[in-house]
């Protein structure tokens, strides 16, 4: 079953995209075939053959996000992240009690751990493709990288998402004052 909203995201993406925005994207798109790239004439039809060949759902934006950031499109990245934002498959699904223990350790997260965010994300399983979107999307801006990892993290986990797997993260890369800190605000609570 589809996400309610994912065709209109990509359709909201399609009409942005010029004329040149969609040769290069056809360019970069080789698996399709060069007979049924020939015939496509808009985003939303190079999308259908993504779909197809299970490079693009409504949970898997990735290979779509690769796309966009190579043909310099990142301003589309917006309409994916709303999309994602509002997405049912993010929301609900972790209890209350748990995704407020998660918030609380990420605020303490976001102002203590600064440049080791990315080995931190590695030992949260986050792919390395996602960790250069995200470091890419919020290149000046390391408190927002950080929050970025964290909202990836649980998309990926879902109802799995836990606030020992963040302390544990923490302590696999040497960042125990930051876990400590965390334990100390969540114990306060």
């Amino acid at each position: 079953m589809e996400k309610s909203g994912f065709r209109a995201m990509l359709l909201a993406i399609s009409d942005k995209l010029s004329e040149d925005n969609l040769t290069s994207l056809k360019f970069l798109c080789t698996d399709i075939g060069k007979k049924r790239l020939e015939k496509i004439n808009k985003g939303i039809d190079l999308f259908e053959c993504l779909i197809e060949k299970a490079t693009l759902g409504p949970d898997n934006t990735e290979h779509l996000r690769d796309l966009l950031i190579q043909i310099g499109q990142r301003v589309l990245l917006e309409i994916i992240d709303e999309y994602e934002r509002g997405s049912p498959a993010t929301a609900g699904v972790l209890d209350a009690q748990e995704r407020e223990k998660i918030n609380i350790a990420t605020e303490v997260i976001v102002k203590h751990l600064g440049r080791k965010w990315l080995q931190f994300g590695r030992k949260l399983g986050v792919n390395q493709t996602q960790l250069e979107g995200i470091q890419e999307k919020h290149s000046r801006d390391l408190e927002e990288q950080v929050r970025e990892l964290i909202t990836q993290w649980m998309k990926m986990k879902k109802e799995n998402a836990r606030v020992e797997d963040l302390i544990k993260a923490l302590r696999d890369c040497n960042q125990n004052l930051t876990a400590d800190l965390v334990e100390k605000d969540l114990d306060a609570r």
